[in-house]
């Protein structure tokens, strides 16, 4: 099933959740596990990320095939850029069509952690649109890719970002998962400016509930999400008691997921960072 098709032929918003590989033998099993826990709950489709550098590649393609084979969940593989000569690229999205996967989400990818700044590497690829275009002029596969509703943080504007967001559609990419953010009218206000700029493809918002304020600080900080004032101060009555600052977060995304599904998104994308309890609780209050 290509995730494209899904979001044109489904009479309701489209669930999907994003896992990443984890790093041994056990990891993987426990993962697989939770990952077969969700299925009641009928998901769209899961995607699997691809870790620094490309290091996990084989295991993100080897749970993506497990879980569309085995468990009958459309699957998505994260590829990006870092460390990933086009021969290298090729390869991975030759086993993924071999094995009868059908999506992609293309993305440049974070700069590994002893760097300042993205570098690509020989034969390598600098943005997401070279690679969007890389998969679209050799693979039959449906393309996902990355916005940023408040821009990318390497941009120097949120001009210049939606300027090189219109290349990397234009480029071939079927549809778009936004980075997480706190508050839906900055999704709105995005997707706004994105039609207003000639975007036509769906634009799915991407929600992270908070399991933990030092995490969600930390990511805001690598993806320049802005956390809201107001959850700030929640954030602040809970201290570093994780179990009242999960409930906060649970609270916190039901009422975004809510005014978001009013406001007729596509679907709904959980960055679950592998703790699906979270993400579970949420989906599971919307449809209370």
């Amino acid at each position: 099933m290509r995730i494209s098709d899904l979001y044109a032929r489904s009479e309701k918003p489209v669930i999907s959740f994003e896992f990443f590989p984890p790093k041994t033998d056990a990891g993987y099993r426990s993962l697989y596990r939770t990952i077969a826990e969700l299925k009641h709950l009928d998901p769209g489709f899961v995607s699997v990320t691809w870790g620094a550098g490309g290091s996990t590649r084989a295991k993100t393609v080897d749970l993506v095939v497990q879980i569309q084979r085995e468990l009958g969940i459309p699957a998505m593989a994260h590829m990006t850029c870092v460390g990933s000569p086009r021969a290298e690229l090729a390869e991975t999205l030759e086993r993924l069509v071999r094995e009868g996967l059908h999506n992609v989400l293309a993305l440049r990818g974070d700069p590994p952690k002893d760097a300042t700044h993205f570098e690509p590497v020989a034969d390598g690829f600098a943005h997401a649109s070279e690679l969007v275009a890389f998969v679209r002029s050799r693979f039959d596969l449906c393309i996902g890719a990355a916005c940023y509703p408040e821009k990318h943080p390497d941009a120097p504007s949120a001009e210049a970002d939606l300027a090189r967001l219109v290349e990397k559609v234009a480029a071939g990419t079927d549809f778009l998962i936004t980075n997480l953010f706190f508050d839906a009218d900055d999704y709105f206000a995005f997707v706004a400016r994105a039609r207003a700029a000639g975007i036509g493809v769906p634009i799915v918002p991407g929600i992270m509930p908070v399991v933990s304020a030092a995490n969600v600080r930390r990511m805001a900080q690598l993806t320049g999400a802005r956390i809201p004032h107001a959850l700030e101060v929640e954030l602040a009555r809970t201290g570093e008691d994780d179990d009242a600052t999960q409930e906060v977060g649970i609270a916190w995304a039901t009422d975004q997921c809510r005014r978001l599904l009013a406001g007729g998104v596509p679907g709904l994308h959980f960055y679950t960072l592998n703790r699906s309890p979270a993400a579970r609780r949420v989906f599971e209050n919307l449809l209370a």
